[in-house]
Formats: C-alpha cells, structure tokens, sequence
C-alpha cells in the first residue's frame, strides 16, 4: 500500500528540480499525478517514464484561461483531483534600488499569482472530490531577509499569508492548505549549471556543498527527493491533523549563524 493510493495530485514546475522529483515520488506511493509546465518536451518526456499513472498538461501558472485547462484535463483523465502542489517559481538577483518594475512584476505574476490562481482553480474540484490537500513551495526567504532577493522574498512571503488563509477557508471544505519553505536546494534554479551540458554535475553540487558548508550547519546543499518527501508528508494522512503551516526544510540555515 502506497501512502497515496487512488489519490490524483497535480503538481506544477514538474518536469525538472523539485517538481520532477514530486511526481516520481508520488508516482511511486500510488498516486496518478498530473505534470504541468511549461518546458513540454521534458514534461512529456517524464509523463511517458513515469508511465500510465502520470499525464502532462502544458500551464503557464500565470494565465487564468491555463488553470481551467489544467484542472479539466486532469478531471478528465483520472475522474477527480484530490490534490495540488504549487511548485513552479523563478527567481531573479538584484539590489531592491536597481530591480525594474518589469522584473518585479514578472517574479509576482509567476511566483505569487501562480500560487493564488493554482489554488482557486483547484479548490472547488478538491471539494467536489470530497476534500484532499494542498501544499504551496514558498522559501527560507519568506522567514527572513537576504539580500538581492526583494522580489523573490516578497513573493515568497505572500505565499505564507496566502496558505494561511487558504487553509482556515478550506477547512470546512475538508482541504487542509500548508506551505513548504525550503533553503538552498541543489536544483536548476540554485545551480544553474545543472542546464550547462558541458558541465560536470558532481563537481558543482560539490563546490556548492563546500560554499553551503560556512552557511547551513548540516553542511551541505539540500536535495530535491528532500523537498519531495516534505510535500509528500504533507499531501498524505501522516499530516492530517496538520494544516496552515510552514515548515522549513532549509538544513537548519534559519536556526542561526555559526561563529565557529
């Protein structure tokens, strides 16, 4: 028996980083999951290796009329969505007094409306499935500063408030809503030389470890199976008592800064 048997979970940003190791993970406690994302190619790829347990649907998270379709395509395919989890993010580098409108604005539209129309669109077919879970990815940022990060940050703590929220109104519904807030974790979005072929992966997850080992006091970079097995904590009954809640999974970074 797999901790999520007969359930149907759509999980957004899956065809890389932490999103593919989502769905190969819920895949494999017996959820048929939905891949969304806007990087088709890969997408598909994993749906296929995943096998009949797993579809793809193309969703630019940031487009109401893309919500629709993904939440119908997955209806129709496996008669229900029992689950969601919003993954799907970008991030941008800047100084808060050099950051364009433009970039901001871009950082909200995908990080913050992405969470917010991801949970609308989901949340009556949820209730209709007799309730189930949803579980938001927002950051360590979210809980403290860093610098260069003003609209990755802000996004990210919208994303608490909004969890927040979306749980005390879910509960009557029979949906429990949490949010995940992971540090660095060792995918393409922190390590952007996972995308350089040319590039040797075990030798810059290495360097990263070493550069994280003066930061994190685990020492390392997190992984993304990590991540993956939070959300799935949180998307199965081990959680079911649980709800409107952040957890950090950041390698105990917010717990404080070594002197030694």
């Amino acid at each position: 028996m797999g901790k999520l048997d007969g359930r149907v979970v759509l999980i957004t940003g899956a065809s890389r980083g932490q999103g593919e190791q989502e769905a190969r993970l819920f895949a494999a406690e017996g959820a048929n999951v939905v891949l969304a994302d806007v990087l088709d190619g890969q997408g598909e790829a994993l749906a296929k290796e995943i096998g009949d347990s797993a579809r793809y649907v193309h969703l630019d998270v940031s487009r109401e009329e893309d919500w629709a379709a993904a939440v119908a395509a997955t209806t129709d395919a496996f008669g229900r969505l029992d689950g969601l989890v919003n993954n799907a993010g970008i991030l941008r580098f800047n100084e808060l007094a050099s950051t364009p409108l433009e970039e901001y604005e871009l950082v909200v539209r995908v990080n913050q409306v992405g969470a917010f129309l991801g949970m609308r669109a989901a949340i009556p077919a949820i209730e209709a499935a007799g309730g189930g879970t949803i579980v938001n990815t927002a950051s360590y940022t979210a809980l403290t500063g860093m610098a260069l990060l003003t609209s990755y940050a802000a996004t990210k703590a919208a994303i608490v408030g909004m969890t927040r929220v979306a749980a005390m109104e879910g509960a009557p519904k029979g949906i429990r809503v949490n949010a995940m807030c992971p540090g660095a974790i060792d995918t393409p979005m922190s390590n952007p030389s996972q995308l350089d072929p040319e590039a040797d992966p075990a030798e810059s997850s290495a360097a990263l470890d070493e550069f994280y080992k003066k930061l994190v006091p685990l020492g390392r970079i997190g992984q993304p199976v990590e991540v993956a097995k939070l959300a799935l904590f949180l998307t199965s009954d081990d959680s079911s008592y649980i709800t409107g809640q952040p957890f950090v999974i950041d390698g105990g970074w917010l717990a404080g800064v070594s002197v030694f």
